[in-house]
Formats: structure tokens, sequence, C-alpha cells
């Protein structure tokens, strides 16, 4: 047996030691301390701890010079690790700062509590290629959102979505159980890497064809593909705003980032092809498929949505179908070109979803009408808003496009000299086109629409104004300068040898 060295291992889990001690702090301190105080100023403080928890932990990842594995992969630290939970940690940074001021509860200590398990969770997540640890950590990362989703005790349309997430990750998690266990019964190993050693050179069998298609229903749950979508337009729509800010930001960095990881090294060897009119068995003509449904699916109902929040929604079951093309081609230049697409998507939705709160609190709704003339009542942050949804769409110079550029770039540089997975790029290309309309559409209620009769000018406040001005600038600098970001990438994956 070998022997287990505790302090090693504390050392990888040291950033997630210090977010789960933050968590308690600001947990005791809310209650014990702040209860009589209005519920912005228990925001405020929560949200500074837990923000200077979490620059606590990046600065810890950022000095960390590791670049191990121990217990067969339950832990991983090297620098494509720590860049992806830099990512996620600073993504719960912003979503924290942009709840300030949230009035849709009083249990404050408690929310910000769940936001931080959450983000343990997909730090975990992350940082893990065994898939007994992957279980766990996605577990504790859906049981802290599903609470988030529901945490507005005055909304019914809050419970409700909490219940259909509830109800639904409950059967993902079965289906991704079952497939996990069927892998260990196969290869008699939890980890990664020695999965893939034992079913490589297999021939397809009943239960190996099985074990992909409930890995692929599982995963694709947690990153809302079709068709197993149905729960995220309810939860855009019924979840507290920050809540669902953070269920469409960082939650989906660490979903696709394990989906990556699970596919390309736990089902290595057994990819097959999804080359058109020419498709052989493997994961990746199950990807195909589901990648090709959550593009049109996501696009073409998003058109007649009348809720910038549902619209979001379906926008973000169509980019799970782009970002889906990265596990096909499954280079290291495909992991970097989904890694900066789903980080600058998330920054950007992140956004969205800031001017939306802001929105919601003056107007009462996320109806396109509530948005018309917004130009003239908050021009700050229409122009903010205009940068988000051009981003979405693709237009450059935001990172938008760039993420979309390299990633289907990535795509067809792995079948160079042949058709490939051409036909899925170029179905890709058509569905961006078409989400360029629906989000004119929104843009068209901002700076065509007259406002209300009677309307006054929307007056954000202060901090919540300055965290969308700097996502913004986030989108336009990683757009007009997107090698600041895919350097980085770059060079952790090579180092890391994924």
């Amino acid at each position: 047996m070998i022997p287990i060295n505790y302090a090693q291992m504390l050392q990888l889990a040291l950033p997630e030691v210090i977010v789960a001690i933050t968590a308690l702090i600001v947990l005791a301190i809310d209650l014990l301390f702040l209860r009589q105080y209005r519920t912005r100023v228990r925001f405020a403080v929560a949200a500074g701890l837990a923000s200077i928890g979490c620059a606590a932990a990046i600065l810890q990842l950022l000095l960390s010079r590791a670049q191990t594995s121990v217990l067969d992969g339950m832990l991983v630290a090297n620098p494509l690790t720590h860049l992806v939970q830099i990512a996620l940690l600073i993504l719960t940074i912003f979503t924290l700062l942009l709840s300030v001021d949230s009035t849709f509860t009083d249990h404050v200590g408690e929310f910000v509590l769940l936001i931080l398990t959450a983000t343990i969770g997909m730090m975990f997540l992350a940082g893990s290629q065994n898939i007994l640890v992957i279980f766990i950590s996605l577990e504790l990362l859906s049981l802290s959102l599903y609470i988030l989703t529901a945490f507005d005790k005055r909304s019914a349309r809050s419970s409700e979505a909490a219940l259909k997430y509830f109800l639904f990750g409950g059967m993902s998690a079965a289906f991704l159980l079952f497939g996990f266990s069927l892998l260990y019964g196969l290869s008699n190993s939890t980890s990664l890497t020695r999965i893939a050693s034992a079913i490589h050179g297999q021939s397809l069998n009943p239960l190996l064809i099985i074990a992909i298609v409930t890995t692929v229903i599982g995963l694709g749950f947690k990153v809302a593909a079709v068709p197993f979508h149905f729960w995220a337009p309810d939860v855009y729509q019924g979840a507290p705003v920050p809540s669902a800010a953070f269920i469409a930001s960082g939650s989906k960095v660490a979903s696709f980032f394990i989906f990556f990881q699970v596919m390309v090294i736990g089902f290595a060897g057994v990819e097959g092809t999804a080359v058109w009119l020419h498709f052989t068995p493997g994961w990746v003509s199950v990807i195909a498929v589901v990648a090709a449904l959550s593009m049109v699916f996501g696009n073409l109902v998003a058109i007649v949505q009348s809720s910038v929040r549902r619209l979001l929604a379906y926008s973000a079951i169509a980019h799970a179908g782009y970002m889906l093309l990265a596990l096909l081609s499954h280079t290291q230049q495909s992991l970097a070109a989904l890694l900066y697409y789903v980080v600058t998507y998330a920054l950007a939705t992140l956004g969205a979803f800031g001017v939306i709160v802001v929105v919601e609190k003056r107007t009462g709704g996320d109806g396109l009408s509530d948005f018309d003339g917004l130009s003239r009542r908050a021009p700050i942050l229409s122009f903010c808003l205009f940068i988000f949804l051009l981003s979405l769409a693709g237009i450059p110079p935001l990172a938008g496009f760039f993420g979309k550029f390299y990633l289907f770039v990535s795509v067809l540089a792995a079948a160079p000299g042949s058709v490939g997975l051409l036909w899925l790029v170029i179905l890709a290309i058509a569905m961006s086109a078409v989400s360029l309309y629906y989000y004119l559409q929104v843009l068209k209620r901002i700076y065509v629409a007259s406002p209300p009769a009677g309307a006054d000018e929307i007056q954000a406040p202060l901090l919540s104004q300055v965290v969308i001005i700097l996502l913004a600038g986030a989108i336009v600098l990683l757009g007009c300068a997107p090698h600041l970001l895919l350097r980085w990438m770059m060079e952790a994956i090579q180092v890391s040898g994924l």
C-alpha cells in the first residue's frame, strides 16, 4: 500500500481550504454581529470578506509551483488546473460584488456561504482526474446551486425552477454514477488515465457503449446541452439574478473543463469519428449529434423569447453546442480555444446579468419591453450591454468573435486536408448568424424603441456599475489582444502535458 502524504495533500488543497475557512468566517460574522444591520450593509461586508478570501486563494495559486498528482489523480496540481481555478475564483468575486445590492433574502451569510461552497466544488472538479472525486465535486456543486436557485423564498417561480433543477439534476447524477460504475468495472480503477489504458484497444462492447452514453447524459446536463437542457430556461428566469449569473458563468467553466478531461483522457482510444456520412462508433459521434442539436435548437427557440433571461438561457444552450466542438477535435489547440471561449463567454454573460439586475429592480421585469429606450435612461449600462450581446453574437473585435474563430480553426486543424468536421463548422457559422438576429432584437429595444411615458433615468448602484464596466472592458481588451489570455493558456497546457 502506498503511504499517504497528508502534508502534501493539504498543500495541494490549500486554495480550497482558504475558501472553506472564508465561508465559515463570513457565516459566523453575519450571524453573530450583523443581524441587526440593513441587508445591504450585511451583503457588502459578506461579499467583501468572501472576495478577500477568494483573492487570497488566487494568490496561493499564483505562488504555487506544484506540478504533481496524488492518489491516482484524486488531486492534481499543474499550471493548467491552477489557471482554471483562478478563472473560477475571479468569476466568483464578480458574482459576489454584483450581489451587494440584492434584496431578495435576509439570509445573507447563508447565501454567500453557498456561493463559496459551490466554488470549492468547482475548484476540486478542475483539480482532479479521478471519477470518484469528480462525482463528489459535481454533487457538492450541484446541491449548492439547487439551493441558490430557490433562495428567493418570496418567489414561486424561484421555488418551481429549483424543484425542476433538482429533479433533472438527480436523474443526471444517476446516469453519471451508473456510467462511472461501469467504467470502474471495466478497468478496476477510478483514475481516468488507468481507465483509458484498460479500455484502449477494446472493441465497443455493450457495457462500454452504455458507459459512454450515460456519461455524456450526465455531463451533458451540467452544460445544458440538448436534449438535457430542460432545466436551463426556468432556472435562468426563476432564480435570483446573482444565482442565475453564477450558474451561467462559473459552473459552465468548470463543467466544460471536466467534460473535456473525462472524454479525452478517460475515453482515449474509443473516440470514433464524426466525419459527414462516415460516422464510426465512439464518443465523438455521440458528442457531434449533441452539439448539432444544441446549436440548432438553442438558436431557433431563442428567437421567439420575450424574456431576456430566457433568451440568454436558450443562447447558453446554443453556446454549449459550439463549445462541444472542441471535444470533437480533442487537441491541445482545441482545449486552449475551449478555455478562451468559455471564460470570455462567462464574462459576457455575467455582465449581461449585471445589467438585468439593475433593470429588473427599476422596472420589475426582464421582458423585452422593459428594455425599451434604455439607452436614454442608462446610457453607460446600455453601452455595456451592447458590448456583451455583440460579443455573445461573435462580432469583431470583441472577445466572442475570437473565441469562435479560434474554436472553429482548431476543429478544422484537427483533420487537415480532409472534409472531417467541416459540416459542423458550417452549421455553427450558420447558427451564429441566426443568433445575431435575436441579440439585435434586444439592442433594437434599447436603442431604437422609445422609453415608456414618464420613465425616469435609471441610477445604477456605483459598485454594480463599476463591476459591469470592468467586465465590458475585459471583453474589449481580450478581443483586441486575445494573446494575453491564449498565450497563458497554451503555455499552461503544454507544461501540464494534457
